[in-house]
């Protein structure tokens, strides 16, 4: 009689053999692209402590799209309002840009990736821009960027590495949750690093709802071919 041990009971592949324990999980996995998005927010901003004032010049302001200029739709991801919010930024970009990341695979991927998420900040910034048209106060940070991996790790995390459809039930609550906590944070006022200054909730919502949409079309063409979409059985489905 062939009795597992205790210990590797449940262990043994279905053939009769055993090849010995899984291996064991990295206990810091995060891809290098996360991890390198996220360094990079501290690391410009230390660069921004030293340059005095010129940095307000990369900021956005929503009159800037009456006037033509669009640079600031870029340059302001790139600054921020101070350390607590580079650096709140930083974890937000790590926690969520990890799952995204893992989902793309090689150079392209990388390039998938940081357009997902420039892009993300862009459509982030431009709405805020529109619904305060106009408006001359400076739009500083990364946050509608990092919305944007946040809206597409929803579609991601608890699909077991997949794309979860945009009707899951999880996903709808998750989504529902992250708007209710911007919109609170929003209209309080009170995020770290904020120091007094109004939050652009609106342009997280932009952020958000574009990354949750792109998350989809991105993973269909660009996604590994393992984890892709989710391919978990539904109820009274065969099992193979």
């Amino acid at each position: 009689m062939n009795e597992p041990l205790p210990h590797l009971r449940g262990m043994e592949p279905s053939d009769g053999r055993f090849d010995g324990p899984p291996p064991r999980e990295r206990i810091f996995n995060a891809p290098l692209a996360a991890l390198l998005l996220a360094v990079s927010m501290p690391a410009l901003y230390g660069l921004q402590e030293r340059s005095h004032t010129y940095w307000l010049e990369l900021a956005f302001r929503p009159v800037d799209l009456a006037e033509g200029r669009y640079a600031g739709l870029v340059t302001s991801m790139l600054v921020h309002g101070g350390w607590a919010h580079a650096l709140m930024n930083a974890v937000g970009a790590l926690t969520f840009g990890a799952p995204v990341a893992r989902l793309f695979g090689g150079g392209i991927g990388l390039l998938v990736f940081l357009s997902l998420y420039i892009v993300s900040g862009v459509a982030a910034t431009l709405g805020y821009g529109v619904l305060h048209w106009g408006a001359v106060d400076p739009l500083v940070g990364a946050s509608g960027a990092v919305f944007g991996l946040i809206g597409a790790a929803t579609r991601l995390l608890g699909g077991r590495g997949r794309v979860l459809s945009l009707t899951d039930g999880g996903v709808i609550r998750s989504a529902i949750a992250w708007m209710a906590v911007n919109a609170v944070i929003g209209l309080v006022g009170f995020a770290p690093g904020a120091e007094g200054a109004r939050i652009a909730w609106e342009a997280h919502a932009f952020g958000f709802l574009f990354g949750i949409l792109a998350i989809g079309p991105l993973a269909r063409v660009f996604g590994r071919a393992d984890e892709r979409f989710d391919s978990r059985p539904e109820p009274g489905d065969p099992v193979p």
